[in-house]
């Protein structure tokens, strides 16, 4: 028989850019590109990307996934430029528990490295692989929208 999980359950994703950090950490808080990558499916289309990337500021994204409308919500809580990118995050418009993404950009060789830490709270352990999965997909689709 499985304990149940007390303790939040962190899930980890990597991405290699060919562009500097700096170019990424941009494309990252774009609000003018942001419907095209965060939250987006193959056969997705979005409805509403409101996207206020500074500390204190908040996104809401909505996409129409057949008969679902997927929403998504989260609030900036730290933007360091070109270092980091933390904000809450839920799926809700009122969360009980907002879980804590943590997206960091590093210098490697001419490219970088964007690894994103998603701390998911204990209710939603069952979750972590369909969540590593989805931040893949983000992640690879903030790639083709800056060109990798």
């Amino acid at each position: 028989m499985e304990r149940p999980v007390s303790e939040p359950v962190e899930i980890r994703v990597e991405k290699r850019f060919r562009h500097p950090r700096e170019r990424v950490f941009d494309a990252f808080l774009d609000p003018s590109r942001v419907g095209e990558w965060l939250f987006h499916t193959p056969d997705g289309v979005m409805e509403r990307t409101d996207y206020d990337p500074r500390s204190g500021g908040s996104f809401a994204i909505f996409e129409r996934r057949g008969a679902d409308l997927a929403r998504h919500f989260g609030r900036f809580v730290e933007i360091e430029r070109p270092d980091r990118v933390v904000f809450d995050f839920w799926v809700d418009e009122a969360p009980d528990e907002p879980t804590r993404v943590t997206v960091t950009f590093a210098a490697e060789d001419e490219g970088s490295v964007v690894t994103l830490t998603h701390e998911l709270a204990p209710a939603w352990a069952a979750y972590a692989e369909r969540t590593t999965a989805g931040w893949t997909m983000i992640l690879d689709g903030l790639a083709r929208t800056m060109g990798d």
